[in-house]
């Protein structure tokens, strides 16, 4: 029987499985990787945009925003070749500063500062965090059509440039990663972050809001939000990659930011959407490995993509060691309500990001039986509703022998439509 290797943090768990049992879904990608000629090609011809070369003349001052540590986006290599080309266009090593977009994530540590950027770089160019209640760090732009205040990193206007470099992938209700969410939710202050995050969720029916979900962006409350926000600074560049399981870039839009990000939006969905003709009984679902694992609330997202997999009552698997922890001490608090419905009673009352983000799963756990391989403590797991198995074979012997299942050994990467 066939085996596969199923990613869990930096290491992986072998399954050796039946085929006529489960089918594997999402395969891994197999394009050549991007050299730094054929980026600098795709450079020299953004869309509906001029060149960098062009845009930042001699004596401007640029900042860059990269992801953290969450996301994997060739970001070393792009950076690399982005910094090199603004020298070599006149402008100096001290013009030019990189930013983490953090939101409310933690701070980037100096050991993630060198893996995002690489070494080189991260000793060579001056780095900025973000503090989304930094006070003297946050600078109020107006507001959106929706009254959400738009409070950004003041180092957005301090620079005379602005390019955006990052990752685009499925965001489950987002739409899609990268582009304007570097800046906004990535540097936006915690009232801008609340309020355009709080648009994902209706209060009338206590559920997800019609529009909000994974892969769409028009007519998606959430992204229009943020790209009003975003509009406030008007970044001069954007550069958006799509990655391989080792994080490495295998295409690149750049240009305008938000035509080339919806190209690379368009292309993403193109090639990572997978259909299937019925729901199963069983889904096997790793996260894909480091970083969509490091912590549970990055990787309960691939729970998402499992649930659109998976019948009503049936189990699922899920592959997260979440090295560093829960991602968010207060976000167990939550799961001290009895249901998803009194969850949301309280969310709707006093909304919070993450409280939304436990809803989701708390929901997840009403409709399926949730099983998890994790590092996470049996009381943490416990209180999210969820079942810890000491090893992945004890979590298979449990299973019926004649259910048939699904494995996506990059849930967090595709999103699954049932025909």
């Amino acid at each position: 029987m066939p085996e596969i290797q199923l990613k869990y943090g930096s290491t992986a768990i072998p399954f050796t499985y039946d085929e006529s049992r489960f089918e594997i879904l999402g395969k891994p990608e197999n394009r050549l990787l991007l050299s730094d000629v054929q980026i600098g090609e795709k450079l020299d011809d953004p869309i509906d945009s001029k060149t960098i070369e062009e845009i930042v003349n001699p004596g401007e001052t640029v900042l860059i925003v990269v992801p953290d540590a969450t996301r994997q986006t060739a970001c070393g290599q792009i950076v690399n070749i982005l910094v090199r080309r603004l020298i070599a266009n006149g402008t100096t090593p001290l013009e030019i500063s990189i930013i983490f977009a953090t939101g409310i994530h933690r701070t980037v540590s100096e050991a993630e500062k060198q893996s995002i950027l690489t070494q080189f770089i991260a000793q060579r160019i001056k780095t900025l965090d973000h503090g989304p209640r930094d006070i003297t760090r946050i600078i109020r732009l107006g507001e959106t059509s929706g009254g959400i205040p738009v409070e950004l990193n003041r180092s957005l206007i301090e620079h005379d440039r602005v390019i955006l470099v990052g990752g685009v992938t499925f965001h489950y209700f987002a739409g899609f990663t990268g582009g304007r969410k570097l800046v906004c939710p990535g540097l936006a202050s915690s009232k801008t972050i609340l309020q355009t995050h709080k648009l994902a969720f209706d209060c009338e029916t206590r559920s997800r809001r019609e529009g909000v979900d994974t892969g769409l962006l028009d007519g998606n409350a959430v992204h229009e939000a943020f790209m009003e926000a975003v509009a406030k600074v008007d970044p001069a560049f954007c550069i958006s990659t799509i990655v391989n399981e080792a994080g490495e870039a295998i295409d690149l839009f750049c240009g305008n930011w938000v035509t080339s990000h919806r190209a690379a939006c368009d292309a993403y969905a193109a090639s990572h959407t997978v259909k299937i003709e019925e729901k199963r009984e069983v889904v096997i679902v790793s996260c894909g490995g480091f970083p969509h694992d490091i912590n549970m609330i990055q990787a309960q997202k691939a729970l998402e993509t499992a649930s659109h997999a998976c019948s009503d009552g049936g189990t699922i698997i899920l592959l997260a060691q979440c090295a560093d922890g829960i991602g968010r001490a207060d976000f167990l608090n939550w799961f001290e309500a009895e249901s998803s419905e009194v969850l949301a009673e309280k969310l709707c009352e006093s909304y919070q990001v993450n409280g939304q983000t436990a809803w989701s799963l708390l929901k997840k756990t009403e409709r399926f039986d949730i099983r998890i391989i994790t590092l996470l403590t049996g009381s943490e797991t416990q209180r999210m509703r969820l079942r810890k198995e000491r090893t992945f074979d004890e979590m298979l012997s449990v299973l019926d022998k004649n259910a048939i299942g699904y494995v996506l050994p990059f849930g967090a990467k595709h999103l699954v439509k049932c025909k």
